[in-house]
Parts: structure tokens; C-alpha cells; sequence
């Protein structure tokens, strides 16, 4: 009924406003054909101001675009002189480069540097002092630069790209990219670069300047992104703008403006033609409007009558409807009868019979819960006394037993006839009441979740910041202390004190990872009774801590500490009954009082360990400059070494070896050295052992092997009569799983090919596997010599074992042989070992006649050193036997009258 009634009410109400709406229907056409007219002409004069708006505008940006581009051009010619002056002098200096360099920046520009590049590696810069750390920039490596550099190069002349941020400065830079070739022969020098600044090149050509008359936007897209636009806002893109481009020659500048005050939309003369348009209509509208009112106005009485009744009628509706959806019962009590007045909704809550609709106070009284019996009817006589509405909840109790939580709320009035009478609402609220029930349970298993999930996140944090193993801290512990340290005061400077074990790995391969743990739960133990109550020991990996102390001055607390530590730790460790000797060393670095970053200092310990290290181990260093430059020469002879390798500037160099008797060449030992491009031929003692320190060792003994194959199928094919050639090989190289199936493939004669040990190498204690090689090569064909034979701590039982074919007596025995009777008999003894056991003594260091006539009769069989020859080249050597084996008399005479 309502919805019928609101659909009248709404068809009344439209059909009246037709109605009234005819009334001024003459007004609204006369006033349509007026305002048609003058609309047209409105949108003509817009039309024409638009367009005029626009032309200025581009006009305006034209001739900032044509700035832009001069003064861009202006940079760029500049440099030209310098690149013209590189390549008349490719040879051209730093300082050179920089007297120029001054000159052209002394013209006005918005340059900001200009580099060099001979090989695409940045070698000169201007200014120097601010851009010394481009020094070295390669830009072959770096591919966000590759690519502007490669098209200046390849189209031969000058390219720009850009902008982009500026590393060094953190403003926005052009670059300009300059191929260089050499004027005397056309061959590519390098790039000079140039960075001209974006921000002075854009004030200099007045763009954003004040007097400025557009907002300017530039990027590198025509339909750029945020990241695409580096001056100006990027939206400027997506609204009606005039736009202009630049062309740089690699990457495309694109402009788009409006006016500052932007587009206006409004022409200066439309004021006027409005004024017209308003007194034509007020002329024209105003009378037939008068009449309209009066006729609206009867019929508005008679609508407002309607409406009214209307509105009552849905009030009804709506009051009955809002009862029957929101469940409420509604109850009224007269205290002077004690009757009380119960609607359908309040006798279902109260599960009151139907067909009653009048019931006494103790009917109520009934259903009352007994624990809140009291409280209500207190509440009762309260509300009787002061009047005052509430909001009670209470309980009632159904005849089946059930209960319900109701809510009720009321009020109490007076009649006109003087009676007194309580009405109000009940509702039943149990599910309210029992959800919140639900809720606070919840909340209370939340709560205890909570604190069980706080209480796991702090066992979880402690385990990620500690070792699970010692329960020191470990090495994220570190890394977080670490950034958390600011600048030393001079009352506070840190020490870090890194030390490992030296044969830990040792236990962990002969006793087992359970006999390793112990090792470090004992050594834990140990650093834990050396510490000060504010020092801290961490863990950082494997047999790897880090014990941080501090104070004003904690040189001497490290050191005395490191010197503790390796003490503590040289005490054997004893584990089921084995004593373990472990040993560590230990590096110290102390924070200057200028503050270096903790990360740094760690890394300078870390310097002073492998110092200790390489001193002999079970020792303390304190970190130092000197050790800082000298890791960093190895680090920069390690990469240098590397590049060597993968650039075949390892070569063979060849000493001949002669029979003591005849003088005839019974072999050859090939030599490494490193053919290095600035410093020349290396010696081994320059480079094996940052070899063995990069595990390339094994690397180097295969170049040289396959070389020195190659040379002795060269010789042979010249008629050249070299009988074996010996390279040396190491322990690296033994232990290569792929090594035996190398030499099997080279289809080698046997006894052509010696592989020479040292004799540290040889007789390193009781490896199986390397005695296993040995003997698969020795069924190869590949004789085995020992090298360096008296300079280490063979014994003779493990000669006996290893049955080499040659003994070469190390040089340090044979120099003072002539003038040391005791060296005189040790070398004899030797021989004769030799001798006696059927192996061939081979003599190094032969550098005098006398020594070659005490070692001929002494009965060596074989001599190496300078009185012959220098390891040579293959090409010198090459020359060096084909003059021996045809002229061995004369040049043994030669030998001996040099002697």
C-alpha cells in the first residue's frame, strides 16, 4: 500500500509539473532563438582568439628550441679544437690535456668537464680534482654509455646523448662523444667525452627563467613517462599543448608548452556581446515571465494541499513498517490499575498467549530472571519517581525454560485526564549479547596467542642474530653492530681482532665434523675466559671470529688480546682422547681517530690475518698501510695474472741441460715466464705464487706443457736431437682428476718427457693419491725427476719409494761448492745415493768451469746453469742448438777461456 501510495504521489507531483511547465513554454522557445544567435558568435570569437593564442605560443617556443640548440652547438664546437689537437698528438699528456682543456673552458659555456679516452679507458679528465674517480672508466664496460660511444664511432664524428643524472655531481648532464683517429695514419685513438650541464644550459637559454611567458616541458619521448621528462612537469604532455623538437644526433629533445596563465578560454571582447544578448532577453522574457508566476502560484496552493495529505498517509505506512522489521515490541503500564497493554511482538518475546492483549504486573513480574528481579523493579520505582528515561538490559525466563536478554527502553507521561502511565519498547537482544560473550573469549585466546607469538619472535631474533652451534653471536650480529656504530669520539674507538684456526680443516677430514664442533665449542670456551665484560666474541663462518674491543686508545687491549688468543689456542685440544693442535692466527686493526667505516676495519683485519698467515701462521698482526698496499698489489697482480691466462702471455722459456762427459744436450727444462705488456719478462718467483693462491697454478703447468710439445715437434722437425724436455708440474696440477687422460691423448715416446717435482711436493707425507699418479704416469712413459733435491726434507726411504728417474741437486748446493769442503762431500754424497740406486743426477746453478770439472768428477751426469746458457726464448734456443751441434768444440773452449 505503501509503495502504491508513493507511486501516486510521484505521477501527481510530475503530472503537476507539466502542467505548470506549459505556462512558460513561450518564454523558454523565444528565449532558445535568442540564445542559439548569440552562441554562434560567441563560438566564433573564441574560435578566432584560440588560434591566435596558439600562434604566439609557438612562436614563443621556436625561439626557445632555436636557443637550445645554439648554445648546445656552441658546446660542441668548442671541444672540437681539443679532439683536432689529440689527434695531431696522440701521444698527448695530463697536463697537456688540461692546459688546452683550461683554455677552451675559459670561454663562456655551460661545459662541466671533457675526459679522454685512448682504448675507450678514461685516462685523462679536466677538471681533475673533482672527477678523479672517472680516472679508468671503461667504456666498454659499461653499458649505459656503450651505446652513444659506439655510434660516435661509427659514424665518425661527434654524437650527443642525454640527459642523464650525473654520478659525481647528482645534476643532469648532456654528453658529447668524440671519436679521435690519429692524423698521421687515420687509425682510432679513443673518444674524448664532454658533459655539458643541463641545468646551466637551460638557464643560459632563458628556459624557466622569470620573464619566461610558457611553462616548458622537455623529455626524451614524444609520449614520455615520469621518468622519460627532465625539465618541467610530465602531465604537460597529455594536455593541448604546442610542441618543438631538437634533434642532438643520437637522442631527440621533445618540447611541449602552454601559457604560463594557461589557454584563455574567455575572449577580451565577449563581455560586450553578453551584455547585448542579457538586455534583448530581459526585454523580450521578463513580461511573459510575470504572467507565467501568476498562474503557477493558484495552482501551487492547490498542489501544496495534496501533498500534505499525502506525506501523512506515508508517514503511517512507514511508523508500521519500521515496527514490523525491526522486530520491537511495544508495551504500556498503568501503575494505578497495574494493567499492562502488550503487542503482538512483545507476546511472542514473552511467549504470552495470542489471544491476550491486557496483562497485570506479575504477568511481567513472572518472566523476570531471578537474579535480576531487584534491579528492575528498583529500576521501576525510579522511573515512576524522577521521570527519567533508560536503557536497561535484564533477563526473562520462558515457560519451556529458555532465556532471553532483552533490552527496553521507556518513558513514563501523565494523561490529560491526570493518569499516570509508563510506555516503552522491548527487544530481545540475546544474540547481541551472546556474540559478545563469543568476542571477548576470543579476544582473551588472541591476547594469550599474541604474547606465545612475541615470545617466539624473541626466540627467533635471538637464534637469527646467534651461532646455534657456540651461542656467540654471529655474523648478521656483526653486520648489524656494525651499521649501527657511528664515528669514533676520541674517548671511544673500536678494534677488531679476526682470527681463524690453522689446521682446523684438518680435524673435520681425519676425525670427523662431530670432532670439529668440539673444536669450537672448547675454543669458544677458551676466548670466553679472555674477554672483558664489554667485549664482544662473534662467530662469522667455519673456523672464522671476530672479537670487538674498544676505549680510547685499545691498541695495546687488541694486541695483547690477539697475542692471549693464539696463545690459548696453541694448548693441544683434546677430544676422545686425541690431541689436537690447532693453532690460529690472528689479525688486529684499530679505528684512527679520523674514523674509519667498522665495515673497512674488518676488512683491514682481515689484511693483517693473511699477513700472519703468510708470516708462518700461530701469530698476531696489527694491521698497517704498508700491508694495505701490499694486498692490494697482489689483488691487482692477481687480476692482472688472470687476464695473462686468458690472454696466452704465459710462455715457455728453454734452458738446455748438457752431459758432464761429452758436452752433448741430453735435454731441456722449459720455464714459465710471463711475457707481461708493460713490465716485461717475469720470472716464476714474480707470479707462482699469487698462482697458487688463485688455484691456477695447474692452469700455468698445461700451458707450458702443451708449448713446450709444440716446440719439441718443431725441433724435431728441424733435425734437432733434444732427447727429453722436463716441465716443471705442481701439486695443483697432480691433484687435476683430468690430467692422466690429457697425457694418455698426447701419444708421447717414452723417456721424451719428464715431469719435475719439488721435493716438498714429492714426499708431503703419506697421500696415497698423489703416490697413486705418480706411478700411472711413470706407466705412461713420463719420466719423473725431483727437483730442488737437498733444500727440502725427503727422506730416503721415501726416495726408495717414489723410484724417480732424476735427482736435480738444488743451486743453493752447487754455488759454494768450490770453496766449501763440507758442501764439496754433501754433494758427493748425493751423487752417490744417486748412483747407487741407479737414478741420474742432474746439476743446477753450473756457472763456473771449476764447478763444471769437480761435478765431472764427482761422476754427475748431467749440468744446467748459466756457464752454458740462459733460459732463452724458443726461437733463441732454436738458434742456440743448431750453433752447439755444429760447433760444440769451439764453443766449449770459448766456455772454459770465459771461466
Amino acid at each position: 500500500m505503501f509503495l502504491l501510495s508513493s507511486t501516486t504521489t510521484l505521477r501527481t507531483l510530475f503530472s503537476g509539473r507539466l502542467h505548470h511547465f506549459g505556462y512558460f513554454l513561450p518564454t523558454v522557445l523565444v528565449m532558445a532563438i535568442v540564445s542559439l544567435g548569440i552562441l554562434r558568435v560567441v563560438q566564433d570569437e573564441h574560435e578566432r582568439f584560440m588560434s591566435a593564442q596558439r600562434l604566439t605560443a609557438s612562436e614563443q617556443l621556436g625561439q626557445v628550441a632555436a636557443r637550445l640548440e645554439t648554445n648546445i652547438h656552441g658546446n660542441v664546437n668548442l671541444i672540437h679544437g681539443l679532439v683536432a689537437a689529440i689527434s695531431a698528438n696522440p701521444s698527448i699528456t695530463q697536463t697537456q690535456f688540461s692546459t688546452l682543456a683550461e683554455k677552451i673552458f675559459a670561454n663562456p659555456s655551460q661545459l662541466k668537464n671533457v675526459a679522454a679516452a685512448p682504448d675507450l679507458v678514461v685516462r685523462m679528465i679536466y677538471p681533475l680534482a673533482e672527477n678523479r674517480q672517472i680516472i679508468g672508466q671503461d667504456y666498454q664496460a659499461d653499458a649505459k654509455r656503450s651505446g652513444s660511444v659506439f655510434e660516435a664511432i661509427k659514424r665518425r664524428k661527434a654524437t650527443l646523448a642525454g640527459p642523464v643524472k650525473l654520478v659525481q655531481g647528482g645534476s643532469m648532464g648532456l654528453f658529447a662523444r668524440y671519436p679521435v683517429f690519429s692524423a698521421s695514419n687515420g687509425h682510432f685513438w679513443g673518444v674524448v667525452s664532454t658533459v655539458i650541464d643541463v641545468d646551466r644550459l637551460l638557464h643560459d637559454s632563458n628556459v624557466g627563467t622569470e620573464w619566461q611567458k610558457l611553462d616548458i616541458t622537455i623529455a626524451r619521448r614524444p609520449h614520455p613517462m615520469a621518468k622519460d621528462a627532465f625539465f618541467g612537469d610530465v602531465s604537460l604532455f597529455s594536455q593541448d599543448t604546442v610542441r618543438a623538437t631538437i634533434e642532438l644526433g643520437y637522442d631527440t629533445w621533445y618540447l611541449a608548452a602552454v601559457p604560463k596563465a594557461g589557454w584563455q578560454t574567455t575572449p577580451p571582447q565577449i563581455g560586450r556581446l553578453y551584455a547585448y544578448a542579457t538586455l534583448i532577453g530581459i526585454a523580450v522574457i521578463v513580461p511573459m515571465i510575470w504572467v507565467g508566476l501568476l498562474m503557477r502560484q493558484r495552482h501551487g496552493h492547490v498542489d501544496t494541499l495534496e501533498q500534505r495529505e499525502e506525506e501523512l498517509e506515508g508517514l503511517h505506512h512507514r511508523l508500521a513498517l519500521a515496527l514490523e522489521a525491526s522486530e520491537v515490541g511495544v508495551w504500556e503500564y498503568e501503575p494505578s490499575s497495574k494493567r499492562m497493554f502488550w503487542d503482538r511482538r512483545l507476546r511472542e518475546l514473552y511467549a504470552a498467549p495470542e489471544e491476550r492483549d491486557v496483562f497485570t504486573y506479575e504477568d511481567w513480574r513472572k518472566r523476570i530472571h531471578p537474579d535480576d528481579m531487584q534491579a528492575m523493579e528498583t529500576l521501576i520505582l525510579n522511573r515512576e519517581e524522577n521521570s527519567v528515561p533508560s536503557t536497561p538490559e535484564f533477563r526473562i525466563v520462558t515457560p519451556d525454560g529458555e532465556i532471553r536478554h532483552i533490552r527496553s527502553n521507556g518513558k513514563s507521561y501523565t494523561t490529560k485526564g491526570g493518569i499516570e502511565r509508563l510506555v516503552g519498547a522491548n527487544w530481545d537482544v540475546t544474540r547481541d549479547i551472546t556474540l559478545q560473550t563469543e568476542l571477548r573469549d576470543a579476544r582473551t585466546r588472541a591476547e594469550a596467542q599474541n604474547e606465545q607469538l612475541r615470545a617466539t619472535r624473541r626466540t627467533l631474533e635471538h637464534q637469527s642474530l646467534h651461532d646455534a652451534l657456540t651461542g656467540l653471536p654471529n655474523r648478521r650480529f656483526l653486520d648489524q653492530f656494525m651499521d649501527a656504530s657511528g664515528s669514533p669520539s676520541p674517548n671511544h674507538r673500536l678494534a677488531f681482532i679476526h682470527f681463524d684456526m690453522d689446521r682446523f680443516k684438518e680435524v673435520n677430514d681425519t676425525l670427523g665434523h662431530a670432532a670439529g664442533d668440539e673444536v669450537l665449542r672448547q675454543t669458544t670456551s677458551r676466548l670466553q675466559t679472555l674477554l672483558h665484560g664489554d667485549e664482544i666474541a662473534s662467530r662469522i663462518g667455519g673456523d672464522e671470529f671476530v672479537i670487538v674491543t674498544s676505549g680510547a686508545e685499545p691498541e695495546e687491549r687488541a694486541m695483547e688480546l690477539g697475542r692471549a688468543i693464539v696463545k690459548a689456542l696453541a694448548t693441544p685440544i683434546v677430544i676422545d682422547g686425541h690431541e689436537c693442535h690447532v693453532g690460529c692466527s690472528a689479525g688486529v686493526a684499530v679505528q684512527t681517530a679520523a674514523g674509519e667505516d667498522p665495515k673497512q676495519l674488518l676488512i683491514n683485519a682481515d689484511v693483517a690475518l693473511y699477513e700472519a698467515k703468510k708470516r708462518g701462521r700461530n701469530r698476531a698482526e696489527i694491521f698497517s698501510e704498508n700491508l694495505l698496499a701490499a694486498a692490494i698489489h697482489t689483488k691487482r697482480s692477481s687480476d692482472e695474472l688472470l687476464v695473462a691466462i686468458e690472454n696466452d702471455e704465459i710462455v715457455p722459456f728453454f734452458q738446455p741441460q748438457f752431459d758432464a762427459r761429452t758436452l752433448d744436450i741430453v735435454g731441456v727444462e722449459a720455464l714459465a715466464r710471463w711475457q707481461h705488456p708493460t713490465r716485461g719478462i717475469l720470472t716464476p718467483d714474480k707470479f707462482l705464487d699469487i698462482a697458487e693462491g688463485l688455484h691456477r697454478s695447474g692452469d700455468i703447468d698445461a700451458i707450458i706443457l702443451q708449448k713446450a710439445l709444440f716446440q719439441a715437434t718443431r725441433w724435431r722437425a728441424r733435425d734437432l736431437n733434444i732427447p727429453h724436455v722436463s716441465v716443471n708440474i705442481s701439486a695443483q696440477r697432480l691433484k687435476d682428476e683430468t690430467l692422466l687422460a690429457q697425457v694418455e691423448s698426447l701419444n708421447i715416446p717414452k723417456g721424451s718427457l719428464s715431469f719435475e717435482l719439488l721435493e716438498s711436493i714429492s714426499f708431503d707425507g703419506q697421500d696415497k693419491a698423489l703416490r697413486s699418479v705418480i706411478g700411472q704416469l711413470k706407466e705412461l712413459g713420463i719420466d719423473i725427476e725431483i727437483d730442488d733435491f737437498g733444500s727440502g726434507h725427503a727422506s730416503i726411504v721415501s726416495l726408495l719409494d717414489l723410484d724417480p728417474k732424476r735427482l736435480k741437486i738444488d743451486r743453493r748446493l752447487i754455488m759454494p761448492l768450490q770453496a766449501s769442503g763440507s758442501q764439496h762431500r754433501l754433494v758427493a754424497s748425493i751423487i752417490e745415493i744417486g748412483r747407487s740406486q741407479g737414478i741420474e743426477i742432474v746439476a743446477e746453478g753450473v756457472e763456473t768451469m771449476e764447478h763444471v770439472e769437480i761435478l765431472r768428477n764427482l761422476g754427475c751426469h748431467a749440468l744446467q746453469g748459466y756457464a752454458f746458457a740462459k733460459p732463452m726464448c724458443a726461437e733463441s734456443f732454436v738458434q742456440f742448438v743448431e750453433n752447439w751441434q755444429g760447433e760444440r768444440g769451439d764453443l766449449f773452449s770459448h766456455i772454459r777461456h770465459s771461466a
